[in-house]
């Protein structure tokens, strides 16, 4: 059993063979090239069958083929968009345009202005002290949820070998768009940025959740602030904190996906450490490039509330909770989907999804400059199911 050598397109994961349906292959290092599972054992009896998993290669540094702010951004344009983000911005060392990114009053200002520039967004703001989210990789997300949903339709019942081939192919070309994509956000927060960028780059309609009933009112006037969101956004606030997916997800809700931005903290103390190494590390950033650094009292632009940024037991308790309870909502989701901060949880996570009954499990690799972000997905149905649910959506 090997695994493909090349994607069906760039940036595509790269899928597991699911030449044997008892023993998935497992997922592969993008830095080594596939081997034949040798290893695997298939003469235990009444194994439970494994997920089917994927993974995709490690791309190149850099945001999604489709992301405008892939080669930066044209601050020229943007102060044009929005006259207030003028006074924040100056070269930088190198003579380029910029802001300083610990200046929450300016990052604030640059999130308003790509909304404006490049979404058809007039309005937007946050309460102070709340997650301000950075628009090029909260929109990747979106990309490559985008390119899950395009690349999940397989191809017709009885189609031989080179005609799959080629629907495969042409399903990675054909992302679906339109307000018969439902999609839910898990934890949209005060900024509700994943249900505005969804609606407004691709038109699917959304389901927002939230525990801060702060956070979905804010929500709720950037909503009617902006007569384009009108009617394709809703939202629903979850009365208890240990519930995920109950309470929020009714008998008669199907959603092609869900998706979350985890709180990744255990602790208040935790996320102050991280808040405060990032503070260092943008300091340390701004010197070496000949900016000088002066302290600021205000909170910095990644502050957040604790629902935003720390629950009990931290990612791995969050995610855990989420596949437990995703199973009992299989057939209402096309696909589950939660970004993944921590390599670490991974392994844990694919453990818990064999033992929930996924069908089949992909893991998205996101590369922006240095960073790597991961976006966990894993489904309850079938390929035929799958089939079926594409038919009847569009």
């Amino acid at each position: 059993m090997t695994q493909s050598p090349k994607p069906a397109r760039p940036g595509a994961r790269k899928s597991a063979s699911q030449a044997s349906p008892s023993r998935p292959a497992k997922v592969l290092k993008a830095s080594k090239a596939a081997k034949p599972s040798n290893s695997v054992k298939t003469s235990k009896p009444k194994q439970k069958a494994k997920p089917t998993s994927g993974k995709t290669p490690r791309q190149p540094k850099g945001l999604h083929e489709r992301n405008l702010h892939a080669k930066g951004y044209d601050f020229n344009a943007l102060m044009k968009a929005t006259p207030a983000l003028r006074p924040y911005v100056r070269p930088n060392p190198y003579g380029n345009l910029s802001i300083d990114f610990a200046d929450p009053k300016a990052v604030k200002l640059l999130n308003l202005a790509l909304l404006r520039l490049h979404y058809g967004l007039s309005n937007w703001d946050i309460p102070e002290g709340f997650l301000c989210p950075p628009i090029p990789g909260r929109v990747d997300y979106l990309h490559y949820l985008a390119d899950l949903l395009a690349e999940s339709v397989p191809a017709r019942k009885g189609a031989k070998p080179n005609e799959a081939k080629m629907a495969n192919v042409a399903n990675a070309t054909k992302v679906p768009k339109g307000e018969r994509v439902v999609a839910l956000d898990i934890g949209t927060g005060a900024n509700g940025i994943y249900p505005l960028l969804g609606h407004q780059v691709y038109g699917w309609r959304f389901v927002a959740s939230d525990i801060d009933p702060v956070s979905l009112a804010n929500v709720e006037q950037i909503i009617a602030n902006n007569p384009p969101l009108a009617g394709k956004l809703s939202l629903r606030q979850q009365s208890d904190p240990k519930q995920i997916f109950t309470g929020i997800i009714t008998a008669e809700d199907r959603f092609d996906l869900t998706l979350c931005n985890p709180p990744f903290h255990a602790s208040l103390a935790e996320a102050s450490r991280g808040s405060e190494r990032k503070l260092k590390n943008l300091a340390a950033n701004k010197q070496a490039k000949g900016h000088e650094v002066a302290r600021s009292k205000e909170k910095p632009n990644f502050g957040g509330q604790k629902a935003e940024l720390w629950c009990e037991g931290g990612e791995l308790a969050f995610l855990s909770q989420m596949i437990r309870e995703s199973r009992e909502f299989g057939s209402q989701c096309l696909w589950f989907t939660s970004l993944v901060s921590k390599k670490e949880n991974l392994k844990p996570c694919y453990r818990l999804l064999e033992q929930v009954g996924a069908k089949r499990v992909e893991t998205l690799e996101m590369a922006q400059g240095n960073k790597l972000t991961r976006v966990l997905a894993w489904t309850f149905l079938t390929q035929e199911q799958h089939r079926l649910w594409s038919q009847y959506r569009v």
